[in-house]
């Protein structure tokens, strides 16, 4: 009975411990979750700097608002795929469950999706203060998204991060289980369910209440529904890595 006891204590320690390892499995190669990013982030912003300086300089217009913050964005998609590609088979030689891991793996992207999301309050925060650099051009400050404040705004852009990753992560799943033809099919479905969806709304010419709809929600209610996207998405992924043989 004492064993029995003692091993019901100790196990939620030790996979606590072996989740723990997974994320310094993923953060061996700092590059994937750290540099790269960074480096995605700082040369999307000196970039569109340097276009807003360069508009500034021959008189174009005042009022400049850059897409540049999405490109770390787009980037965790491929830290999503790298996660599962590279370090998969490292994680089943050190004897780690698939359910270890996915958490440890998700627990990785959060870190680095939080740094990445700090960094871009804090340029927010900056830009805000010099009217944007001093040229009223702006990279992280975009008004709709920080309409409920800086903590919002972070919140959408981690939230964003994770749903990248996520994705990411799944499709390098699907391709390890089944295959490049079956991943091809599963994106084609994607895209004709979007074309759909689409399709739907323009027949029934309800583009101004989706318009409306979206005004409504303001960023921070696309972030919950985003957050309900990511938990959905998270639990197939996660059922779709459970019965990939290693």
């Amino acid at each position: 009975m004492t064993a029995l006891d003692a091993g019901s204590v100790t196990r939620p320690s030790a996979v606590h411990h072996r989740t723990l390892n997974v994320v310094r499995l993923q953060f061996v190669n700092t590059q994937t979750f750290v540099w790269v990013p960074a480096l995605v982030l700082g040369g999307a912003w000196v970039l569109t700097l340097l276009i807003y300086w360069i508009i500034r300089s021959a008189g174009g217009v005042d009022v400049k608002i850059g897409g540049g913050s999405q490109a770390p964005l787009w980037y965790f998609l491929v830290v999503g795929v790298q996660a599962m590609t590279l370090t998969f088979p490292f994680s089943q030689a050190m004897s780690l469950t698939r359910r270890e891991f996915y958490v440890g793996s998700l627990a990785a992207a959060a870190v680095s999706g939080f740094g990445m999301s700090l960094i871009f309050v804090l340029l927010g925060l900056i830009e805000q203060a010099t009217d944007g650099y001093g040229m009223n051009g702006y990279f992280a400050y975009l008004e709709w998204v920080w309409e409920a404040g800086p903590l919002a705004a972070g919140l959408t852009y981690f939230v964003s991060t994770m749903l990248f990753f996520i994705i990411g992560f799944w499709f390098a799943t699907v391709f390890k289980r089944f295959g490049t033809a079956k991943l091809v099919i599963v994106m084609l479905a994607i895209g004709l369910v979007v074309v759909g969806l689409i399709a739907l709304v323009s027949l029934r010419q309800a583009w101004p209440e989706v318009g409306t709809w979206i005004l409504d929600a303001g960023s921070l209610g696309l972030t919950m529904w985003a957050v309900l996207v990511s938990t959905l998405l998270a639990i197939g992924s996660y059922l779709t890595l459970r019965r990939m043989p290693a």
